[in-house]
């Protein structure tokens, strides 16, 4: 499960960097009064994603550590 949350937080800020950059790109070349609202919105989705993740990876972090230590 840790291993699967990781390279989904790795891949969703991967796609959120190109939607930034794409926005950035965007604003720059057509202006901001012409950009259309999906390029403008299009980095919020994996930005709710890597907020779900990274908190999932944080509680997995100290979840991890209360737990007692086996002895045997």
């Amino acid at each position: 499960m840790t291993r699967f949350v990781r390279s989904f937080h790795r891949w969703t800020s991967i796609v959120f960097t190109l939607a930034v950059v794409a926005n950035f790109v965007a604003i720059g070349t057509m202006g901001y009064a012409s950009v259309p609202p999906l390029v403008t919105y299009a980095p919020l989705p994996p930005l709710f994603l890597l907020l779900a993740s990274g908190l999932v990876m944080f509680v997995q972090h100290y979840a991890r550590r209360r737990r007692p230590a086996m002895v045997g």
